[in-house]
């Protein structure tokens, strides 16, 4: 057993696409384009949200930590995928692979939560908009963006725990672009079922509940908005609920896709484009989502390209 566990010390093959080897370019420069917008997205939309006193609401408060959440999930990801695409190399350290399994499983779950207060947050918006500023105090939001982030993060250390101690007896060669549960779980060589059970309960939990809560409160947000009687304001209201709504359909559905399942029945095809949809797709789309459905992103982002803007900032 020590052996075993020694030799997983040492790191791990990461194949990726290294059965389509003609892929490997294209992808590259795909990959590196999508990159580059979700790095310019993200950051636009967190510095704006920061700078722009117009921004200055609860929504764009939880919509700035979403870019965040985004901008580190992507990067926790991408550059050891083009590193490895590029070159003949498709290796990574057993630390640099936990560490990334760490990562991705804490971001990916903390979006879980942070998508659910949003949702609450438009609730609170349009059903009490008399007592919307009280509910969605300053402190409160800090409060609760901070509660999502010590969530994710907590329910990361368990998911990855019971993954990493999982007996490899040496197998390191995972088919896949980067450290992913059900892909580690392939590895191993003793029986998983119970590991599995412990996995698809916690991913049911972090994934069904607040997916629940997410459609029980737009439930109530559709019979709100059906009661008013200003074209333009129901027309607003339902351009930034679509908004959100669009990000948690693209996030949920890969997401369930891929851990509410035995990791025995891992299709490594599919959990390749599942992946590539939740770790890359979606967080280089959800910026532009949102700017394009929202007139005053876009007025915060055209008046951040002028001079008076940065200096009123300073």
């Amino acid at each position: 057993m020590w052996t075993s566990n020694h030799s997983s010390l040492e790191g791990f093959v990461l194949l990726g696409f290294s059965d389509r080897l003609w892929l490997e370019k294209p992808l590259f420069v795909i990959f590196l384009v999508a990159y580059i917008f979700a790095l310019f997205g993200n950051i636009s939309i967190i510095l704006v949200s920061r700078l722009d006193p117009q921004l200055n609401s609860p929504m764009y408060f939880f919509v700035s930590n979403l870019s965040l959440l985004d901008l580190c999930y992507t990067t926790s990801t991408v550059p050891q995928m083009l590193v490895n695409l590029w070159g003949p190399e498709k290796t990574i350290s057993y630390g640099g692979c936990v560490a990334q399994l760490y990562i991705f499983l804490a971001l990916g779950s903390t979006e879980c939560i942070l998508l659910a207060i949003m949702a609450f947050d438009r609730y609170a918006a349009i059903c009490k908009p008399l007592h919307y500023p009280v509910i969605m105090n300053q402190r409160r939001c800090v409060h609760m963006a901070a509660g999502t982030w010590f969530s994710g993060f907590a329910n990361s250390l368990v998911q990855s725990t019971l993954t990493v101690v999982v007996p490899r007896c040496g197998r390191k060669v995972v088919d896949h672009f980067f450290c992913e549960v059900p892909a580690l779980l392939k590895l191993a060589c003793t029986d998983t079922h119970v590991n599995e059970a412990e996995l698809n309960v916690l991913g049911a939990l972090l994934l069904l509940v607040p997916l629940t809560l997410i459609l029980g409160t737009y439930g109530f947000i559709a019979q709100a908005v059906m009661k008013i009687r200003s074209a333009e304001s129901r027309s607003k209201a339902f351009n930034t609920c679509a908004s959100h709504l669009l990000v948690v359909s693209m996030f949920y559905f890969t997401a369930i896709s891929m851990y509410v399942q035995p990791p025995s029945s891992y299709s490594h095809d599919r959990g390749k484009i599942m992946a590539l949809f939740y770790g890359i797709v979606t967080p280089t789309l959800n910026p532009f989502i949102y700017t394009l459905r929202n007139k005053d992103v876009k007025a915060a982002l055209r008046r951040a390209l002028t001079k008076e803007f940065w200096v009123k900032a300073r």
